[in-house]
């Protein structure tokens, strides 16, 4: 008698690409070790933050609030939105996923730049739908005009990265309005802002008003980068209330945990130490970008808290090169390899990395 079949996931499940995450540095004898492969925040909790966290760990038998009810309303002052109008996750990413679940059928296309967030691939085939990559420009920034090209009749959303992680450059306002005009109105545009404490440009995007303006805009948000959450997983949505309601029904119930819940409502609360760390982390991203250019590197414009090296076959053996002396940095086999804006004592062994392997 043959054997009988084992159980097989289905087929778009076996097409999902693995996400590869930063690695924590080697120990090198000598060397202070340090971590900029992953975009966190090298600063530890702001203040408040640790104690909110700690009180609600020790409701750890209750489960959180499902609704989310005090962080809605700390978020909805804090932006002057209806709490109608947001959805909690855990982290920006897992926003993408539920995007694809609310709005895409099998099949279904999400249009959205590559290269980009890693994870967009991973959500868009685990959700059944279908990807279709439009080429980055030369110097890292999305081509607005191609993306809106290849909106088809299948298309049901469109993502722009901005920040773009991990090339850097910020769409602007402008660019950004023009895009959604050529967007046919019953297709979902994604902003996904996950840096955009960091932007620091003329023209940028007003998220908030831009939403305002339009029956299919939804904004992307984390904890994870500026409020230095990362290892909480929360993350939220700003959309008008048809879409974030949609996006709440097919949430994971009890998603966010009551932990992530207390530290990014005290987190809101310290924003003005915030801003003061990442007006920091900005001077330090200006000052290596400025100290890589006195060696011979033009980088795309540095809008997140990170910089991309465009090294292309290179960049396993740059990566490999700083690991050397144990700075662990983000490379994309082929492409280039991201450093995040982490210690600033970090950035002479960076400097001395990168000068080996000027263009």
């Amino acid at each position: 008698m043959a054997p009988s079949p084992s159980p097989q996931p289905r087929s778009n499940v076996l097409a999902i690409p693995a996400y590869i995450a930063g690695k924590p540095p080697v120990a090198r004898e000598g060397l202070t070790s340090y971590k900029l492969s992953s975009n966190e925040n090298p600063y530890p909790p702001l203040p408040g933050v640790l104690e909110a966290a700690t009180e609600a760990a020790a409701q750890m038998n209750r489960y959180p609030d499902m609704g989310s009810t005090a962080l809605y309303a700390a978020l909805g002052e804090a932006m002057g939105v209806p709490v109608d109008d947001l959805a909690a996750a855990t982290g920006s990413v897992g926003l993408i996923y539920q995007l694809v679940n609310a709005f895409c059928d099998p099949g279904d296309e999400v249009v959205y730049a590559w290269r980009s967030f890693e994870a967009y691939p991973i959500a868009v085939t685990a959700g059944g739908a279908t990807s279709v990559q439009v080429p980055l420009t030369a110097d890292g920034r999305h081509d607005l005009d191609a993306m809106a090209a290849a909106v088809t009749d299948r298309t049901k959303v469109v993502i722009v990265c901005t920040p773009n992680n991990p090339t850097g450059p910020a769409v602007t306002q402008a660019d950004l309005d023009a895009f959604i005009a050529k967007v046919p109105s019953h297709v979902v545009v994604v902003v996904d802002e996950a840096y955009l404490e960091f932007v620091r440009m003329d023209d940028a995007i007003d998220g908030i008003a831009t939403y305002r303006r339009h029956d299919n805009v939804v904004l992307t948000r984390t904890f994870s980068k500026a409020y230095g959450l990362a290892g909480f997983r929360v993350g939220y949505a700003v959309a008008p209330s048809p879409i974030a309601g949609a996006l709440r029904a097919v949430s994971l119930p009890f998603g966010v945990s009551h932990v992530a819940q207390a530290a990014a409502i005290a987190s809101l609360a310290a924003r003005d130490e915030l801003f003061a760390r990442v007006d920091d982390l900005v001077e330090r991203r200006a000052d290596l970008v400025s100290r890589l250019r006195e060696v011979g590197w033009e980088l795309p414009d540095a809008q997140g808290n990170f910089v991309w090296f465009p090294l292309g076959e290179r960049a396993l053996e740059f990566a490999a090169a700083c690991g050397e002396i144990g700075i662990s940095v983000r490379p994309f086999a082929g492409s280039g390899v991201r450093v995040s804006i982490g210690e600033a004592e970090a950035f002479d062994r960076v400097v001395e990395v990168a000068a080996r392997f000027t263009p």
